[in-house]
């Protein structure tokens, strides 16, 4: 994939849901809703401050992150449709 963010932002895959819920219910497609929970692909540098200084990213690519349910603008690279968000809307990171 030929794509890096700029700045702040950050490409996320979704991370598929479960197919059935814990008391053994199979969840059909047009029931389930999209998962807020990915991986970072890749990141940009950072933001910068008004003096020009870098502000590192908290996450790198690997990581697995938790995001707001509208976050992010639905992409599609390489036939696979992607997340592009910025960095202050992603939640936390998955331990």
């Amino acid at each position: 994939m030929a794509f890096k963010p700029l700045h702040d932002r950050v490409l996320v895959r979704r991370v598929e849901s479960e197919e059935k819920t814990s008391g053994g219910l199979i969840i059909p497609d047009s029931a389930k809703e999209k998962p807020s929970e990915g991986e970072v692909v890749s990141c940009g540098e950072g933001a910068r401050k008004d003096n020009g200084d870098l502000i590192g990213m908290a996450v790198s690519a690997g990581d697995r992150i938790l995001f707001g349910k509208w976050s992010g603008t639905e992409i599609t690279i390489d036939g696979e449709e992607l997340l592009i968000m910025k960095e202050n809307d992603i939640l936390g990171v998955m331990a």
